[in-house]
């Protein structure tokens, strides 16, 4: 694309002047006015031919692979082209999930082998945020015409939860389950691995004596097991549309990852595997199971992908996809709101089937919203109305609830700060009862 640059209008508008004065002292010599505006012209023509260098240019971006939500970093914008234009300027296309700084544009400065922009930005919410397009612009040596290129990009930056805090817990929690110099608690008895052989002691089951064993050295001696490592957890977390709604003025789905990450960081650490899975009216986000602490930064990444919805969740879809999948028994977590029981219905359904043969754990934060209404002081007519109802809807949610346990499933409605805290408690105290 090219256009006249502020300079030309500006000529354009000082030659008018002297046209119209030519035109109204000497008629008959009108066209003398129109000189300027033909030198004017052919200016602009030598000076677009001149400054077009489209098949020259060659732009980049740079960003960061990831970054926590508030945030700030840096993209490098590049631009290279023949000859010596005498500006170039750079604007970059951005989405909803990221704020600039200062701007998403301006001039670049010229440095060896082409010149450079820095534009500084915030992650504002959680996802994968894209820069999506570059517009670069320059001018020509008279500076009357602008040419400017419009070019694709596709960069993508993770936005992540910011971690730090729940690292920091995890870190306690594994500290409260260790011995004072650090090493791991192990009980006699629980676990299905061999870990040794040791004296038999009063107090201890007479299942654990090896009775062969014993025989053979003239001794009581008894087994002693620890518990199995290389689990394998699945984290199924919900983004439909309630999970989408906000509690305390972050969304359910936000509070659900930090909370599926702390427990995979606990996880990870205590040598099991860990998966996610996302889903909403259809399954979303598959990653494969992984294992060690080194991995936790892809489990990081793939959590950004889980993305916001609007669509109503699909259970059968979803937990079917998902059942389908895991060939070994899985303890699986799945993160999810429902409000009655009849749209719990069909998830009802399918846990049946997914709990005869998987340990299956439901998280769900407390609806402080409902409960603040069924506790509302009955002032008015109006108040007693809507506590009724939300006492109504608690009620039904607690059948869900229960019915879930029926099935087999353990079921952890918590408060929305202590999600985390809870989910990794449930967890070691499943692991130390050797359920998983």
């Amino acid at each position: 694309m090219i256009y006249p640059s502020g300079r030309a209008v500006w000529a354009g508008a000082a030659g008018a002047i002297p046209a119209f004065l030519i035109a109204l002292a000497l008629p008959s010599l009108w066209y003398l006015g129109l000189l300027w505006i033909c030198v004017l012209l052919a200016f602009l023509a030598v000076d677009a031919a001149a400054g077009r260098g489209r098949a020259s240019l060659d732009a980049s971006i740079q960003a960061p692979p990831q970054v926590s939500v508030g945030g700030q970093f840096t993209v490098n914008v590049t631009a290279r082209l023949s000859g010596r234009p005498r500006a170039v300027q750079a604007r970059l296309g951005h989405d909803e999930r990221l704020e600039p700084l200062g701007g998403t544009g301006g001039a670049l400065t010229a440095k060896a082998g082409g010149a450079s922009l820095d534009l500084k930005f915030q992650a504002l919410r959680r996802g994968i945020a894209r820069f999506d397009r570059l517009w670069v612009r320059w001018r020509g040596p008279f500076g009357l015409v602008w040419n400017q290129v419009v070019l694709p990009m596709d960069s993508k930056v993770a936005v992540l939860p910011d971690v730090s805090s729940a690292r920091d817990e995890a870190i306690t929690l594994l500290q409260r389950q260790s011995l004072p110099d650090g090493h791991a608690q192990r009980r006699a008895g629980q676990g299905r691995e061999f870990e040794a052989l040791k004296d038999y002691q009063p107090g201890m089951g007479r299942r654990m004596i090896d009775w062969k064993r014993s025989a053979r050295h003239g001794r009581l001696l008894a087994r002693e097991f620890r518990i199995e490592e290389n689990n394998n957890i699945v984290l199924a977390i919900d983004s439909g549309r309630l999970m989408c709604e906000p509690v305390d003025g972050v969304p359910k789905v936000d509070r659900a990852v930090t909370a599926a990450l702390l427990s995979a960081f606990i996880a990870l650490k205590g040598g099991d595997m860990v998966s996610l899975f996302g889903f909403d009216a259809r399954p979303r986000v598959s990653s494969g199971a992984v294992r060690g602490s080194a991995s936790f930064a892809m489990i990081q990444k793939r959590a950004a992908e889980i993305d916001y919805s609007t669509e109503e969740t699909n259970f059968t879809l979803a937990l079917t996809t998902l059942a389908a999948r895991l060939d070994r028994r899985s303890l699986v977590i799945i993160f999810t709101d429902f409000v009655d029981p009849i749209s719990a219905e069909l998830m009802l359904r399918t846990v049946g089937r997914l709990t005869e043969r998987h340990l299956v754990l439901f998280m769900m934060m407390k609806d402080v919203e409902l409960e603040t209404l069924a506790d509302m002081p009955p002032e008015t007519p109006e108040d007693v109305a809507r506590s009724v109802v939300a006492g109504g809807l608690l009620r039904e949610r607690q059948v869900v609830i229960g019915r879930l346990r029926l099935l087999g499933a353990h079921v952890i409605e918590a408060d929305h700060q202590r999600l985390g805290p809870a989910l990794v408690e449930r967890y070691l105290e499943l692991k130390r009862e050797d359920l998983l």
